[in-house]
């Protein structure tokens, strides 16, 4: 039989809440703040049916009256339609906004008194701004005012608006969780209100969705969110400091600072899989923005290869015992392998063009002349300078012909051209790059015209080269999440692809494949104008989980929040049917429980599919495989390589066992289960656990 679970979520008690609101004023002000917003939207709505019946209107007459109206009353008809288009969009989008805002208006407030000012005047902070007959009523927490409520406490405190810097004092900071248009809590310090925040946001259970923090966000985390200068920002964050929705909330500032500059389209997401991918969907769209373009290295490749070239998927490290393979991949992914690459094509000219005089008639382009060119037009790819050099000696012949006679068009002296070409596709000049190196046994092909995923950046990167690629004109923005598992080479494509600014985020502390061998350092080197944050402070999970996974691998630089909960649990099982045993017992008490999300974590995609058959039968679960697309609350099983980014209140790791994790990699993987758990972590073994839990 099916267990199905209820799920209760968190509730705060009602005798907490009354303590929590001890300011009759700000009851009565969100009651006010609510009339307002009722008013507001009682009409936008009436804007849109106003604007609606308009439309319909409009649309009827050009139907009616089609044959007689002459083509200029229709084109000014057609304009008007898309006028009053665009006014019902802004107006429906006015009423999505009202409507949110009713649901949460604001989080906080501060009284700030400029410098030269004899009193201090109220501000509340929301997701939105909002304005009412003339007044503004909430500011939105992008607005350079609004970041004094994340960078300062009480005291001195200022901020940069458009006119200049305005310095002050805030005389008071309070914070509210408004929910349903109901004020929860509302609290008020001399010191910090975040902490007290920011203990009770992280004691809730998980969410299906990424939730946005700007109610949370820390002084920190701020800087980052709110640099607008930087050309990319890589961000090095511990498990569970928060780095994906830093990167996030960073967007949906950009979007707002330079808006009419930089819109949803021109901004996206290079995210490690489409369940990751789902589970941060909300974040923007809950912050007012629209929804944002995700793609995969594996979704570019393929849309710029289709018809060039044929590429498998990447195998899993963790479950292919090919040493050669390793080798070559370990191979690809170094900086200096980069290098090599940038040498072999500054080498590339003189080994595969064999330079030439091109003549016609009395008309001659010496070889010289035609090396002169060549190298002159060296920032464009080869096959590119090969038709500029056509069009070159085809207008210097017609500046010579004085005669009158006829000249060779440029397609016809680009095909003489190309015939001095000793390689004629990219695949070739792929295969000789190896042959260069002396290391032909570097390069494998699966099958015809198909590569190795690991060979699939080295050749866009040799293809651009050669045939070129179209750069990005759309993109402005470009964020590139778990950053470690990505290699330089994958790197130096997507910085040609996409020459814009980006946000580069991981940690390099959960790094997956044991055959990659690059750094954070190897990173860096190829920008320009990079600058690296770290971020030391973990959020997600509790004290007790994050000292525990410290003592699976030590990282000096993580620190747990001071939020206390259960110490993990480590249960030895006399052999594998009794450890499914025990993990049934697991399941029963946590669909007993308020938590909302129990993650299963293998150490592999195999695992997972082994452990997810044994259980599915008798209790509704998800399996979280490379093919899945969605993450929902409850009961799931996945990998390690699949849970990063995600996070549940309870996880359990089954197989901890000395012959499962037992090498340095191991360690890394192992870690990064541990710091899936928010509030409850159990590991189970039999025979002898692995040696990183002995400690």
């Amino acid at each position: 039989m099916t267990n199905q679970k209820q799920n209760t979520g968190h509730k705060e008690k009602i005798s907490d809440t009354i303590d929590l609101i001890p300011f009759p004023d700000e009851i009565a002000h969100l009651k006010l703040i609510n009339d307002k917003l009722d008013a507001a939207l009682h009409q936008a709505n009436a804007n849109v049916d106003r604007v609606d019946k308009e439309y319909m209107a409009a649309k009827r007459y050009m139907a009616d009256y089609r044959g007689e109206i002459d083509p200029h009353e229709m084109f000014q008809n057609e304009l008007a339609l898309k006028q009053i288009d665009r006014t019902g969009a802004f107006s429906v989008g006015r009423c999505e906004k009202l409507a949110k805002l009713k649901e949460s208006p604001y989080f906080a407030r501060i009284d700030f008194q400029p410098k030269e000012s004899p009193v201090a005047t109220k501000h509340y902070i929301g997701r939105f701004a909002f304005s009412h007959e003339n007044e503004l009523l909430i500011i939105d927490w992008r607005a350079p005012f609004a970041s004094m409520f994340y960078d300062y406490e009480l005291g001195l405190a200022g901020y940069d608006a458009p006119m200049g810097r305005i310095e002050g004092k805030l005389t008071r900071k309070r914070q509210f969780k408004v929910k349903n248009g109901i004020l929860e809590y509302a609290l008020e310090s001399a010191v910090n209100i975040h902490d007290d925040v920011l203990q009770r946001e992280l004691s809730h259970t998980s969410d299906e969705k990424m939730k946005s923090i700007i109610a949370t966000i820390q002084k920190e985390q701020n800087k980052i969110i709110r640099n607008e200068k930087a050309g990319t920002i890589i961000i090095q964050g511990v498990a569970g400091s928060g780095k994906t929705a830093i990167a996030l909330h960073r967007i949906a500032f950009l979007l707002y600072r330079f808006k009419g500059k930089l819109e949803a389209r021109n901004v996206m997401i290079l995210s490690p899989n489409k369940v990751f991918s789902d589970y941060i969907s909300s974040v923007l769209p809950e912050l007012g923005e629209e929804p944002i373009d995700e793609q995969s290295f594996m979704d570019i490749a393929k849309d710029y290869l289709e018809g060039i070239i044929a590429f498998e998927a990447d195998k899993d490290p963790l479950e292919t015992e090919d040493a050669k393979w390793a080798a070559r991949v370990g191979f690809k992914s170094t900086l200096d392998f980069v290098k090599q690459l940038d040498q072999y094509l500054q080498e590339l000219p003189a080994m595969i063009f064999e330079f030439g005089d091109y003549s016609c008639g009395h008309f001659v382009a010496t070889a010289d002349s035609i090396q002169r060119r060549f190298y002159g037009y060296q920032d464009y790819p080869i096959k590119k300078r090969l038709r500029l050099i056509a069009k070159d000696i085809h207008d210097c012949f017609e500046v010579d012909n004085f005669r009158g006679e006829e000249i060779p068009q440029p397609r016809v002296i680009l095909k003489s051209l190309m015939a001095m070409l000793k390689v004629k596709n990219s695949l070739s000049l792929y295969r000789g790059f190896y042959q260069w190196l002396g290391l032909p046994e570097m390069l494998e092909l699966p099958a015809r015209k198909t590569l190795e995923w690991a060979d699939v950046y080295p050749f866009m990167y040799l293809h651009a080269a050669f045939e070129g690629f179209s750069e990005s004109k759309v993109i402005k923005h470009l964020v590139i999440d778990e950053m470690q598992d990505y290699t330089p080479i994958q790197y130096a494509v997507i910085n040609r692809l996409f020459p814009c600014q980006k946000t580069i985020l991981g940690d390099y502390g959960q790094l997956i494949n044991p055959n990659h061998q690059h750094t954070i350092a190897d990173i860096q080197q190829l920008y320009s104008d990079v600058q690296l944050v770290e971020l030391t402070k973990s959020y997600r999970s509790t004290y007790e989980i994050i000292a525990f996974a410290k003592g699976i691998q030590p990282v000096d630089r993580l620190e747990p929040v001071e939020r206390h909960g259960e110490a993990p649990i480590m249960v030895a099982c006399s052999d594998k049917n009794d450890e499914i045993t025990k993990i049934k017992q697991l399941l029963d008490a946590f669909l007993q429980s308020g938590n909302a999300s129990l993650g299963i974590i293998l150490k592999t995609n195999s695992a997972a599919l082994v452990f997810h058959k044994l259980l599915a039968e008798d209790y509704q679960i998800q399996l979280i495989s490379p093919d899945s697309t969605s993450f929902t609350n409850g009961i799931s099983v996945t990998s390690i390589q699949m849970s990063k980014g995600l996070e549940f209140d309870e996880v359990i790791v089954p197989e901890v066992n000395c012959d499962t994790y037992q090498n340095t990699n191991d360690r890394s993987l192992l870690y990064i289960a541990a710091t899936r758990a928010m509030h409850r972590l159990t590991l189970l073994y039999w025979g002898e656990s692995s040696r990183f839990l002995l400690h």
